[in-house]
């Protein structure tokens, strides 16, 4: 399994049996599985949904948006809760605009989840960190 690592934004192969293991990025050493948010853009977005080997939970978010703001630390603690069961990674929609049109982000904050390089589903607006984690259980039965 490809595992893009949070901190360089560099793949690393990991087998299966060995994501329990903590393992860290060949290249920074960081914790992939860890809880680390990432944060891509434009360059990196479509390689991490088509690559990462974990369901990939995408914040398309704006530094100017009330409801982004206080779903941030949502989202990170969600994060840190299902680390190495998911994986979360947020999308400044300011920073990267071809991204945010690709993926038809019409208004912020905007989730998608994605596994296997397919969107399993979307839902836009702050959530709660339960809310949070009742959609991903519901997306990923």
């Amino acid at each position: 399994m490809e595992i893009l690592c949070p901190s360089c934004k560099r793949f690393n192969r990991i087998p299966d049996e060995r994501l329990g293991d903590g393992p860290k990025c060949g290249a920074c050493k960081a914790p992939l599985l860890g809880g680390t948010v990432a944060n891509l853009d434009d360059g990196n977005l479509r390689q991490a949904v088509s690559r990462h080997g974990l369901p990939l939970l995408l914040d398309f978010w704006a530094d100017w948006c009330g409801p982004c703001k206080m779903m941030a630390p949502v989202f990170s603690q969600v994060a840190k809760e299902l680390a190495g069961q998911v994986s979360f990674a947020k999308v400044d929609t300011m920073q990267a605009p071809a991204a945010s049109g690709s993926f038809g982000i019409r208004s912020i904050p905007t989730l998608i989840l994605f596994k296997d390089g397919q969107e399993l589903a979307r839902v836009s607006g702050a959530l709660q960190a339960s809310q949070l984690k009742t959609w991903l259980a519901q997306q990923l039965r």
